[in-house]
C-alpha cells in the first residue's frame, strides 16, 4: 500500500539512482541532515548508500500474526532485504542466517519505536487509519509503511534515524561474517584446544552479548550440534592469558586450586571455552567456594582490577571463575577539588571496594540492587526506570518509564537451586583473602622487577573505563527519542552532554561522542606500562593518565603490610554488610546473665580511651595533615554504604572530632586533641563549596544530621580545643543556614531538619544569627504541627530522629516565654502516638518516647520506664541511635536534673554497660555490627556514651544537642 502524499515531508524522499531521480549536492541531499558540521564535504556515508540500496526495494514481506513487534519488523523488511543479499553474497544462508536477522530485526525496532509510535499517535489524531478497533488500526498504520518507497519517504523525515538504522546494519552484517570467518579459519585449532579433540558437528546458533565496541563488535556464545559452546571475543586475549599464569602461580603457593578459563588467543582476537553455571553438591563446596573468591579478591586487589561486575564471574561448583579480565592494571583518574585533600577517598578507590567484586549498590528512584559480582541478585527491582510500551499493538500504544526488574547473573553459587548470600559466609571468604594476601607478600620479589612475572603484562592491551558503562548505554537510549533523529543538531545536543559531565574527561570527549555517534559504547584502551590512551580507531591519546597501571601495582604489592592487610579485611566486612536489606532502628539481641562491673568515673573513661585509642589506629593521613576514617554510614535512611567520612556530626569526622577533643579534654592528652584539629581541617572547603550550591546545602538540611548538626560540633569544638579559628567557621556555618530557604518537601524533623536546627541553635546561645535561626526553625515547626494535626504531613517514620517526637522535643526546651511553643511541643508528643516495633531505643523506641514526653511537659510513664530500665538486659548493639547507649540517655537527662529514685538506677546501668563493653567489645550499630568510627551508630558515640555516664553535666548530650549546661525541664524554670 502507498503513502499517503504529504504525510512526511516529500521533498526530502530519499534520492536514488535507481528510480531514475539524480543525486543532488550534499547541500541538498537527504542524508545531510544526518551527518555533523565536521562531516561536511564528504561523499554520500556508507550507512546512506545501505540505506538508499535497501529502499529501491519493493517486495512486500508476508503478513504476520498478532505480533506488534514483528509488524514493525516487516515496516523494517527492506533494511533486512540488504542484510540477507549480504550475507547470501558471502555465501551465508540457512538457519543461522534467518537467526541473525530475526535478532537485527528487533534491534531495529528497539531503535526505531520510539519515532514510530510518534508517528503512530500523529497518524490517529489525524484520523487516517482504518479499522474498527485498535488493533485493527495499528495494522493499518504499520501497512502503510510495508515497501521500499513508503519506508524511504518515512527516513527522509528522520535522516538521522536513517544513519542509525543503516549503521547497524551494515555493522551486523560485518560483524557476524568476521566472527563466522575466524571461526573458520580456526575451527581445528580451537576443536583441539578448547573441545578435547572431539568435533562437534555443524554450528546451530550464535548468541551476541554484552556491549557494541569498534564498529558494533560483540563478544558471542556459539553452540554447536552436540550442545558444546565456546565464546568469542572480539579483542586481544594476552592480558587474560597472564592473568591465568598468575592465578597459577598463586595456586602454587597456596594450594586453593582455583579453576581458570581456556583460551585460544588469536590476534587481535580470541576465543574462550564455555564456563557453565553449575550446583553445589553441599555446603562445604559452597565455602570452598568463597574461600576461593576471597583469593581472587586478593589478586585482583593488588593488580587494581576494576569493574568485576556479576556478569564476569561465573559459578561452576565449588570454582568461582572469572571469564573477563579487561581492567587489571586500571589506573585511577585523577582526583580533583576538595577530595585530592582527603586520604579516605584515596584509600577506598585504591582498596578491595574499587574491584566491584564486593558487593556495589545501584542506587536509583526504585531503590538499590546490588551490581557486583558478590551480588547480581536476580528479580530484584531496579533501581532506575526502564523504557516500555503501554498498549503495545494498539493504535493507542505509548511510552512509559516502570520499575525493571534485575536479572542476576550466573556469578552466586546455588545449593539445591537456592543463590548462596556472601554475608553468610564471610569467614570462608575472609580466610581466602588472607591466604593469598600474604602468599603474595611473602612471595613478591617473584612478581616485581624486570624479571617479574608482571612485567609479562607491560604491554598487553587493557581496558580504561572513564565513566560508568550505564552513562552511555542511557545516553545511546535517550539519543532514540525523535527529537534528536530528525538532524544532527538534534542528536548532538544530547550527546554533547558529555563536554560537561566531568572536568577531567574532556580531552576524551572528541572520541567518545565519535564512538557514539556509530552506536557503540565508547572504547579506550591503554597499556600497564604507559600513560597513553587508544581509541578505538587505534588513534592514540599521549599522557591523559596520571599514572602508568603497572607501577602503580608494583608500589602497592611492594608496600603490603598486616596494617593494610587487617584495613582491606575492614572493608570486605563493611561492604559485605551493605547488602541490600531493609533498615531496622531496633536492637533485640541482649547480653543476658551480665554481672554490673564496679562503674565508677575513672573505669568508664578507661574503657572510653581504648575506644578512642582504636579511633586514633584507624585514621588515614600522615600525622599534622588531613585526617579522615572510611565509615559505614546510613544514606537516607534506606542503604549502607563504605564511604569516606563526610562533614555531619552524626556520623562524619565532626562528631568523631568531638568525642577525642572530649576525652582529650578529661585525660590531657594532647594526641587526641591534635588529631581532632586535623580531622575538621575540611571545614571551611566544605562551606566554600556549599556556598556557591544553595540547592546542595538545602539537601544537607538544618538537622542532626546536617548543617545545625555541624554548627553544633563546631561550637562545642571551640569550647574543647580552644583553637582561634573554629568561632569564625561556625560564624560561617550560621550566615550559610540563613541563606537557604526551607525546603517544603522535608520533614522537619530531628535527623534532617528544623527540630534539630532548633536544638543545636538554643545550644549556641551567644551568637545573634543562632537567635534568629532558633525562631525562624521553631514557626517552621509549629506550622508542620498545623499540619500534622489535618493530617497533611505525616511523619516518614515514627519516633525521635525522624518523627514527632523529635518536634515535641525541640520546642518544649525552646527557651522563649511564648505559650504557643509550649503548646505545640504538648499537640506534637502526641501526634506520634502510633503502634511501633517495641524497642529500647533513642531514634524510634521508648527512650526517644521518654524524652520527649518529658521534654515537652506532657505525661509519661515514668515509673514504666524506670522499671524497664533497671530489669531488662543490656542490648548487644552499644551504640548512641538504636543501642543501649542510647536507650540510657532519659536516665542521664532526669539524673542531671536530679530527679529521685534515678541515681540508683543509673549506677546499675552504667555497671551493666561497663561490664558488657568490657566482655564483648563496643558493638556498634551498624548491620553485623562492623566497627566504624562515627557518633550515631559507631565507635566515637559508644565512647562518648561512656563519658557521659560517668561525668554526667560535664558531656552534654550529644543525641539531645544540649549545652555544656544543658535547660531545665519546664517545671523547674
Amino acid at each position: 500500500m502507498a503513502a499517503p502524499i504529504g504525510r512526511w515531508q516529500p521533498e526530502r524522499v530519499l534520492n536514488s539512482t535507481a528510480t531514475g531521480t539524480p543525486r543532488t549536492s550534499q547541500a541538498k541531499a537527504w542524508w545531510s541532515a544526518g551527518v555533523g558540521p565536521h562531516e561536511l564535504g564528504r561523499t554520500m556515508p556508507a550507512w546512506a548508500e545501505y540505506v538508499e540500496r535497501s529502499t529501491t526495494t519493493f517486495s512486500t514481506p508476508p503478513p504476520v500474526a498478532d505480533d506488534w513487534q514483528q509488524a514493525l519488523v516487516r515496516c523494517l523488511e527492506p533494511l533486512l532485504a540488504s542484510a540477507r543479499q549480504d550475507l547470501a553474497a558471502a555465501g551465508q544462508t540457512g538457519v543461522l542466517t534467518e537467526q541473525f536477522l530475526q535478532r537485527l530485526g528487533l534491534r531495529l525496532v528497539k531503535l526505531a519505536s520510539r519515532t514510530l509510535v510518534l508517528e503512530l499517535a500523529r497518524a490517529r489524531d489525524r484520523g487516517e487509519l482504518a479499522g474498527d478497533t485498535p488493533a485493527e488500526r495499528f495494522l493499518d498504520f504499520t501497512h502503510r509503511l510495508v515497501g521500499g518507497s513508503e519506508l524511504a519517504e518515512f527516513l527522509a523525515a528522520y535522516p538521522v534515524l536513517a544513519r542509525v538504522l543503516g549503521e547497524a546494519c551494515r555493522q551486523a552484517v560485518e560483524g557476524h561474517l568476521e566472527l563466522l570467518t575466524r571461526l573458520a579459519d580456526d575451527r581445528e585449532q580451537l576443536t583441539a584446544e578448547l573441545l578435547a579433540g572431539a568435533d562437534p558437528g555443524p554450528l546451530v546458533s550464535v548468541e551476541p552479548g554484552g556491549d557494541p565496541h569498534r564498529g558494533g563488535r560483540l563478544t558471542a556464545t556459539l553452540t554447536f550440534a552436540d550442545g558444546r559452546q565456546v565464546v568469542y571475543k572480539p579483542r586481544p586475549l594476552d592480558l587474560h592469558g597472564h592473568f591465568n599464569e598468575l592465578v597459577d602461580w598463586l595456586n602454587d603457593r597456596t594450594g586453593l586450586g582455583i579453576r581458570t578459563v581456556r583460551l585460544l588467543r588469536r590476534p587481535g582476537y580470541g576465543w574462550l571455552g564455555y564456563v557453565p553455571h553449575t550446583p553445589c553438591a553441599d555446603l562445604s563446596a559452597v565455602r570452598r567456594f568463597y574461600h576461593r573468591q576471597g583469593a581472587l579478591l586478593a589478586l585482583l586487589y593488588v593488580l587494581d582490577g576494576t569493574d568485576m561486575h556479576y556478569e564476569n564471574l561465573i559459578a561452576d561448583g565449588d570454582q568461582p571463575v572469572l571469564v573477563d579480565v579487561e581492567t587489571l592494571f586500571h589506573p585511577s583518574p585523577a582526583t580533583v577539588g576538595v577530595l585530592s585533600h582527603d586520604p579516605a577517598h584515596a584509600a577506598l578507590r585504591s582498596s578491595v571496594y574499587r574491584t566491584a567484586l564486593l558487593p556495589l549498590l545501584l542506587t536509583g528512584e526504585h531503590g538499590v540492587a546490588d551490581m557486583s559480582g558478590l551480588g547480581g541478585d536476580a528479580g530484584e527491582v531496579a533501581p532506575r526506570s526502564t523504557v516500555d510500551w503501554a498498549d503495545p499493538g494498539l493504535d493507542s500504544m505509548h511510552l512509559v518509564r516502570r520499575p525493571g526488574r534485575t536479572r542476576g547473573g550466573r556469578n552466586r553459587p546455588r545449593l539445591d537451586d537456592v543463590p548462596m548470600d556472601p554475608r553468610d559466609h564471610e569467614i570462608a571468604l575472609l580466610t581466602g583473602f588472607r591466604a593469598a594476601y600474604e602468599a603474595i607478600a611473602r612471595h613478591s620479589g617473584e612478581l616485581l622487577g624486570p624479571d617479574g612475572m608482571l612485567a609479562r603484562c607491560a604491554a598487553d592491551e587493557i581496558r580504561y573505563v572513564p565513566r560508568p558503562t550505564a552513562t552511555y548505554v542511557a545516553l545511546l537510549d535517550e539519543s532514540t527519542h525523535p527529537d534528536a533523529l530528525r538532524d544532527a543538531d538534534g542528536r548532538s545536543r544530547l550527546l554533547d552532554l558529555l563536554w560537561d559531565a566531568d572536568p577531567r574527561q574532556r580531552r576524551l570527549v572528541p572520541f567518545e561522542l565519535a564512538d557514539l555517534w556509530a552506536g557503540d559504547v565508547p572504547l579506550f584502551m591503554a597499556r600497564p606500562d604507559s600513560r597513553d590512551l587508544w581509541t578505538a580507531d587505534g588513534t592514540r591519546v599521549p599522557k591523559v593518565l596520571a599514572a602508568q597501571g603497572l607501577a602503580e601495582v608494583e608500589a602497592k604489592i611492594a608496600a603490603m603490610s598486616e596494617i593494610d592487610q587487617h584495613r582491606q579485611e575492614w572493608i570486605i566486612s563493611a561492604c559485605l554488610a551493605t547488602r541490600p536489606e531493609p533498615v531496622v532502628h531496633a536492637c533485640t539481641a541482649n547480653r543476658a546473665g551480665l554481672g554490673a562491673a564496679e562503674a565508677d568515673p575513672e573505669r568508664l573513661l578507661a574503657a572510653a580511651t581504648d575506644i578512642a585509642d582504636e579511633i586514633v589506629a584507624q585514621v588515614l593521613g600522615d600525622s599534622g595533615g588531613p585526617a579522615n576514617w572510611l565509615s559505614l554510614e546510613l544514606i537516607d535512611d534506606h542503604h549502607w554504604a563504605v564511604m569516606p567520612m563526610g562533614a555531619g556530626l552524626s556520623n562524619g569526622y565532626t562528631g568523631t572530632a568531638l568525642f577525642l577533643a572530649q576525652v582529650a579534654a578529661l585525660t590531657g592528652a594532647d594526641k587526641y586533641s591534635e588529631l581532632a584539629r586535623d580531622a575538621i581541617r575540611p571545614i571551611p572547603l566544605l562551606f566554600e563549596a556549599l556556598a556557591t550550591d544553595l540547592e546542595s546545602a538545602q539537601l544537607v538540611g538544618s538537622g542532626l544530621h546536617g548543617l545545625g548538626g555541624i554548627c553544633y560540633g563546631l561550637s562545642r569544638l571551640a569550647e574543647l580545643l580552644g583553637d582561634s579559628d573554629i568561632p569564625q567557621w561556625l560564624a560561617t556555618a550560621l550566615e550559610l543556614s540563613e541563606r537557604i530557604p526551607p525546603d517544603p518537601t522535608m520533614f522537619p524533623g530531628f535527623a534532617d531538619g528544623a527540630a534539630g536546627g532548633l536544638a543545636a541553635m538554643q545550644a549556641i546561645h551567644d551568637q545573634p544569627a543562632a537567635s534568629r535561626l532558633a525562631t525562624r526553625y521553631a514557626d517552621e515547626l509549629l506550622a508542620a504541627i498545623d499540619l500534622g494535626v489535618r493530617r497533611e504531613l505525616p511523619a516518614p517514620a515514627g519516633g525521635f530522629a525522624r518523627g514527632y517526637e523529635g518536634i515535641a522535643w525541640a520546642l518544649g526546651q525552646y527557651d522563649v516565654p511564648e505559650a504557643k511553643y509550649r503548646d505545640g511541643a504538648r499537640v506534637a508528643a502526641d501526634l506520634d502516638r502510633r503502634t511501633r516495633p517495641a524497642n529500647a531505643g533513642w531514634c524510634s523506641g521508648d527512650a526517644g518516647t521518654a524524652l520527649a514526653r518529658l521534654g515537652a511537659g506532657v505525661p509519661a510513664d515514668l515509673e514504666a520506664y524506670l522499671r524497664t530500665a533497671t530489669e531488662r538486659p543490656v542490648l548487644a548493639d552499644m551504640s548512641l541511635c538504636h543501642g543501649e547507649l542510647g536507650a540510657v540517655e532519659p536516665l542521664m537527662w532526669l539524673a542531671e536534673r536530679e530527679h529521685p529514685a534515678i541515681e540508683v538506677v543509673r549506677r546499675r546501668r552504667a555497671g551493666l554497660v561497663l561490664a558488657a563493653v568490657q566482655q564483648y567489645g563496643p558493638r556498634c550499630g551498624s548491620p553485623r555490627g562492623v566497627a566504624s568510627a562515627g557518633l550515631l551508630t559507631g565507635l566515637a558515640g559508644i565512647g562518648y556514651g561512656l563519658l557521659r555516664l560517668a561525668f554526667g553535666g560535664q558531656v552534654p548530650s550529644v543525641l539531645l544537642l544540649e549545652p555544656t549546661t544543658g535547660p531545665r525541664h519546664p517545671s523547674q524554670r
